[in-house]
């Protein structure tokens, strides 16, 4: 049994062909912080579409995103799907039969008709519209205009109010009493980062003190998604989040930005080269542990993070509060596989490895060199009070896909995760 906070309906489409049909003409890029207008649509998805870059951003115009966002939900070669992080990972969840799960966040008609049977939603979470988040994707190649795309990627817009001051919060503590849950995961602390700062700090403030009103016998996963600002991912991080949550999942653009926005270890790393260095991973998972988790009797409950990127995953956990980590990080791995190329298991004809045969487990203090042995996928090594695990990913080779990738990872690992009583 578990719960969760953000909810849409992902609408996915060509964005060549959504620009069409709201009567577009090619135009020349140019970056907004905040669309307000067509126009800037077009010139903002032209923008990123010529270097191949994935973006988001926020419509600030609420009639005019309507519009747009009904041009694009009745477009033909439209696809609807279950969106938001809490959502995603409530969904993945339910697609196991003896779980139910209770999803709080702003459900709209058309979400509570592509949502799971085992997913209850409070009437209380009920909205007469949905919340729509547009993905507009370009193949490589594809032209608009005067512009060819490098590769293939996506551009997401929004003009989402209710996840973005975590309206359902509230609603969501209140329901635990009565659902008692195994499980609480939260999401959505990213989509905050369009309020001002003030209402922001208000609002996390008040998010903090519910978060804290769960009672403590029951886990917490926060999972963590892409942010643009330092000083809240430090709030978040310092006084505010961390400590009241057992767990934390995140890929390695967040893990980057979160030792870029706390000065940790490796903070100078502008971005990764390739695939992200195990020892460096490392060092900065067990920065995290030590200095916000719970080691040496600090006032912190975060004991477990799930990491993962394409090429890997890692499993970082502190002694004593976590069991099932090699089965739990495995089956991380294999859900990444089987859902990014759609099959029910890995067809070993579609998926390759891109994982390093051999890496450093550290930076920072005297490393252990680590040869992999595809007999024995899952690598177990131990550092000052916090076990690792690390498992390779078959990889994927042409993604059917991609969008709530990270959340199907870390859904499928906290189901096999086994959290000891506190």
């Amino acid at each position: 049994v578990c719960s969760s906070v953000n909810a849409c309906v992902d609408v996915v489409l060509s964005g060549v062909k959504l620009l069409e049909a709201l009567g577009l003409e090619p135009a020349n890029g140019k970056n907004h912080a905040v669309l307000s207008s067509r126009q800037d649509l077009g010139e903002a998805f032209t923008h990123f579409m010529e270097r191949g870059a994935a973006a988001e951003r926020f419509f600030s115009d609420a009639a005019a995103f309507q519009d747009i966002a009904r041009t694009a939900s009745e477009h033909p070669a439209a696809q609807l799907y279950v969106g938001g992080n809490a959502a995603l990972i409530g969904q993945k969840l339910a697609t196991n039969p003896d779980l139910k799960i209770l999803l709080c966040g702003p459900v709209g008609p058309r979400l509570h008709e592509l949502l799971d049977d085992n997913v209850v939603v409070p009437p209380e979470s009920m909205q007469e519209r949905d919340e729509f988040h547009l993905i507009l994707e370009y193949q490589a190649g594809e032209e608009w205009g005067q512009v060819r795309a490098p590769t293939a990627n996506r551009f997401i817009f929004s003009h989402d109010l209710s996840n973005g001051a975590l309206n359902m919060l509230e609603v969501f503590v209140s329901s635990l009493d009565e659902f008692q849950p195994d499980l609480v995961v939260l999401s959505g602390l990213h989509m905050m980062e369009g309020q001002s700062k003030e209402a922001r700090q208000r609002r996390l403030m008040e998010a903090v003190a519910s978060i804290s009103d769960i009672p403590t016998d029951i886990p917490i996963h926060l999972e963590l998604a892409s942010m643009t600002d330092q000083d809240f991912m430090s709030n978040i991080m310092h006084q505010q989040v961390f400590p009241l949550v057992n767990s934390i999942g995140l890929n390695e653009q967040e893990l980057l930005f979160l030792t870029q926005a706390a000065s940790g270890p490796h903070a100078s790393l502008r971005s990764w080269s390739g695939i992200p260095d195990v020892g460096v991973v490392s060092d900065i998972l067990f920065w995290i542990l030590k200095e916000h988790g719970k080691v040496a009797e600090r006032a912190s409950d975060l004991t477990r993070i799930h990491f993962h990127t394409l090429a890997y995953h890692i499993l970082a956990t502190v002694d004593g509060h976590w069991g099932n980590q090699a089965a739990a990080v495995a089956a991380g791995a294999r859900a990444a596989g089987t859902q990014a190329c759609a099959t029910d298991t890995i067809d070993t004809s579609r998926v390759l490895l891109k994982a390093p045969r051999e890496f450093l487990t550290s930076h920072t203090e005297a490393p252990a060199k680590i040869s992999l042995n595809p007999d024995e996928p899952v690598v177990h090594w131990h550092r000052e009070g916090v076990s690792f695990h690390f498992t390779p990913v078959l990889v994927c080779k042409d993604p059917v896909r991609t969008v709530g990738l990270g959340d199907a990872i870390s859904a499928e690992g906290l189901l096999y995760s086994e959290a000891y009583p506190r």
